[in-house]
């Protein structure tokens, strides 16, 4: 029997609105800025854990399916969170259960707003890298 921790699997979307901006989320929990997202619930598939996720956090409902724009594996918590640029459909941006605020962000504003490992997330979404970065928690890019 294996006594190392599993690996969690997460999501993020990152919505750009017509002018190019991301929406991030202040969440309620460390008042940090970042992507709506989360892990995913036993049995859910990805794109409904996606829906799901951004939806609690902002209210707003995305389009299926999404452009998956990087993979990135925070080395210390074991969690592999993959990120997909997202395109809202539905919905008004307001807060939730886990949100204390939200925004819309420049790429100027993201990196000043939010710590670097999200700021990267984030920035790869907005410039829609392809093939989809695949990074380690400390931004260094792995393939």
């Amino acid at each position: 029997m294996s006594t190392e921790r599993p690996h969690s699997v997460s999501v993020a979307g990152v919505i750009v609105d017509d002018a190019g901006r991301a929406l991030l989320i202040k969440r309620r929990d460390n008042g940090k800025w970042e992507p709506p997202g989360g892990v995913l619930e036993p049995g859910e598939t990805i794109p409904d854990a996606l829906q799901r996720e951004v939806l609690e956090e902002t209210g707003i409902k995305i389009a299926l399916p999404a452009t998956l724009t990087g993979i990135y594996k925070n080395m210390a918590r074991l969690i592999v969170s993959m990120v997909f640029r997202c395109e809202a459909i539905d919905g008004t941006p307001t807060t939730g259960a886990e949100t204390r605020a939200l925004r819309w962000a420049t790429r100027e504003e993201v990196i000043e707003l939010a710590d670097e490992a999200y700021a990267i997330r984030v920035l790869d979404a907005l410039d829609h890298t392809t093939p989809p970065a695949v990074r380690a928690h400390d931004g260094v890019r792995l393939i």
